[in-house]
């Protein structure tokens, strides 16, 4: 069984359910149940909710911890099949087509305010694909992230005599050999199966290049996640793990970001998203730390898009599906885009902020993420990333987890067998 097929069964209970309806203020109340609880990303969806209770709406937060957001969706299944979803909630990549088959999503409440905005107009087919189920807008882009940056701090580089920004494999090497010579941690990680994919991920790109990378982790090709090259990647991946702390295990990745702002360590895999805590922590982008392509992939941007989907609520509840709506149109507005994305560490989802992104105020990581987001969209090397939510299924993304995080616990995996484990995991998962 696909995974539409399990969550529409899954879902199918809840018609045994009531659905119950949120105390609201005169005007409408809208329930967001979403993960972004470190504190950049707090700050960031605080400046969401301030406008739409501005705009005289009730906010009811439905925040729930974890980074990569698998508890938030575990909590947002449960109220599916209880009847009681949220108004809104933070769902991403072929998610939102699962949740779309099932009925439960609104087809009908962003029509109106899609138009007048010019939604189309304003996205790149990439962006609005996504967030549309048969056509119809579902759930509203909030930002796009890259996730295949490498974050350095540049004290600690110089500390370790390291001059430059490795960007090579074998570069990255030998700057993680001199941290580690130096007393530092060279590269900050955090032991969870989100983080661990998401620097295979990077490591798959790096090494098979955007071509390969399309082919193994968003067609799932079969040759190619068991070939030669994806033996290699595995091989580099054993190689870069020696370079994390031994006791990454359960951390975080925000709490693996402060090793590297407070000077602990050289180095973190992470996307951009990362640089929401160091905006927190006052640093300045290019002079108290550098954000740059993960050696081997600056051709290539592997793309996260937050996204919030609209539930579909009863039609007497006008003033709920009136905030909803508020909220779509706050959400896609130049002037919440900008303030958002500057606090989140991301871009906005809207071209004509992208293509005047250093006039709006965004420093320079932004700047160059804008610039290869749109030459990325011409060229082919914009691509989903597995590791959040945008190429592939839940199933077969925890398929992939499994072997990528057993591999990296165990010291004597084998990166032959582990590519073997890797078609195996995802055929049985599709």
């Amino acid at each position: 069984m696909n995974g539409i097929s399990r969550l529409a069964t899954v879902i199918s209970l809840a018609s045994l359910f009531p659905l119950h309806a949120l105390a609201a203020d005169s005007k409408g109340a809208v329930e967001v149940v979403h993960w972004w609880t470190s504190g950049g990303e707090k700050a960031a969806v605080d400046v969401l909710k301030a406008q739409v209770e501005k705009d005289g709406f009730t906010w009811k937060d439905g925040a729930v911890a974890g980074g990569g957001g698998a508890t938030a969706m575990t909590v947002l299944k449960s109220r599916a099949v209880a009847g009681n979803p949220p108004g809104v909630a933070q769902i991403k990549g072929p998610d939102i087509q699962e949740w779309g088959s099932t009925g439960l999503l609104s087809t009908e409440a962003l029509k109106g305010v899609a138009k007048a905005e010019n939604w189309d107009g304003l996205l790149a087919p990439q962006v609005s694909d996504t967030v549309k189920y048969e056509g119809d807008y579902v759930a509203v882009p909030v930002n796009i992230h890259r996730v295949n940056w490498l974050w350095i701090n540049p004290q600690v580089f110089k500390k370790a005599g390291i001059d430059k920004a490795p960007t090579t494999l074998q570069e990255f090497y030998a700057a993680g050999d001199k941290l580690k010579a130096a007393g530092f941690i060279a590269l900050a990680h955090g032991g969870q199966p989100w983080q661990d994919s998401t620097v295979f991920e990077d490591v798959v790109l790096s090494v098979m290049g955007v071509e390969g990378y399309k082919k193994a982790l968003v067609d799932l090709d079969q040759n190619t996640l068991a070939g030669a090259q994806m033996t290699q990647a595995f091989t580099e991946l054993k190689k870069i793990t020696a370079y994390m702390d031994p006791n990454r295990a359960g951390r975080d990745w925000n709490i693996a970001a402060a090793d590297v702002i407070n000077g602990r360590a050289g180095m973190q895999m992470m996307g951009d998203w990362a640089k929401s805590e160091w905006t927190a922590a006052k640093k300045i982008a290019g002079q108290d730390y550098q954000c740059v392509a993960f050696p081997g992939t600056e051709k290539a941007f592997t793309y996260n898009i937050d996204s919030l989907a609209v539930f579909k609520l009863k039609a007497d509840r006008t003033g709920d599906i009136a905030a909803q709506q508020d909220l779509a149109k706050v959400a896609l507005g130049k002037d919440f885009q900008k303030i958002f994305s500057i606090n989140k560490g991301s871009i906005p989802v809207r071209n004509d902020m992208l293509n005047d992104m250093a006039a709006q105020g965004f420093d320079s990581c932004a700047q160059t993420s804008a610039k290869d987001f749109l030459a990325d969209a011409q060229s082919g090397g914009l691509q989903p990333s597995m590791a959040h939510n945008m190429a592939t299924t839940l199933a077969v993304q925890g398929a992939i987890f499994d072997v990528v995080t057993n591999f990296m616990n165990d010291k004597d995996a084998d990166p032959a067998k582990a590519s073997a484990q890797l078609a195996s995991a995802v055929k049985a998962a599709q």
